[in-house]
């Protein structure tokens, strides 16, 4: 089932484009844990691509680390999220054949809409993505 809407704290959406900003030539990537559905926690990871311009490939050993964190902290893997450089915040091809996680939400932060920062979040299955609206929250 997806849901209407996905609560994001406004300190991991500021965190996330912060991010996004300071390293505007590469894709970025990482993970999000959450603890009670909320996220809380940003795993910021190396991209390895070889294109990392044009794609994202989470470093696997930080990715495994990531992923351990996690479950030492209590927290389940809420979002996987990268950055387009010069493209819009969608899902593209390559995105769509390489999502792996079909529960986990994958946020997209686009760097080139009109100069201003946008981020959106998708469900990924079976090569199909379905937009979920982000609302923004103080916790």
């Amino acid at each position: 089932m997806i849901p209407e809407e996905i609560q994001i704290p406004r300190k991991i959406t500021t965190q996330l484009l912060h991010l996004a900003q300071i390293s505007p030539e590469f894709e970025i990537c990482g993970l999000i844990g959450s603890r009670n559905g909320l996220p809380s926690t940003c795993y910021p990871i190396t991209n390895r691509a070889e294109q990392p311009q044009q794609r994202f490939l989470l470093d696997p050993a930080q990715q495994i680390a990531a992923m351990a964190g996690m479950r030492e902290s209590g927290e389940a893997l809420f979002a996987i999220y990268h950055s387009h450089p010069t493209a819009p915040a969608q899902p593209s091809a390559t995105d769509l054949a390489m999502a792996a996680y079909p529960d986990a939400l994958y946020l997209i932060i686009s760097l080139n809409t009109k100069g201003i920062l946008e981020m959106r979040a998708f469900k990924i299955d079976a090569e199909s993505a379905t937009e979920i609206p982000l609302v923004l929250s103080d916790h």
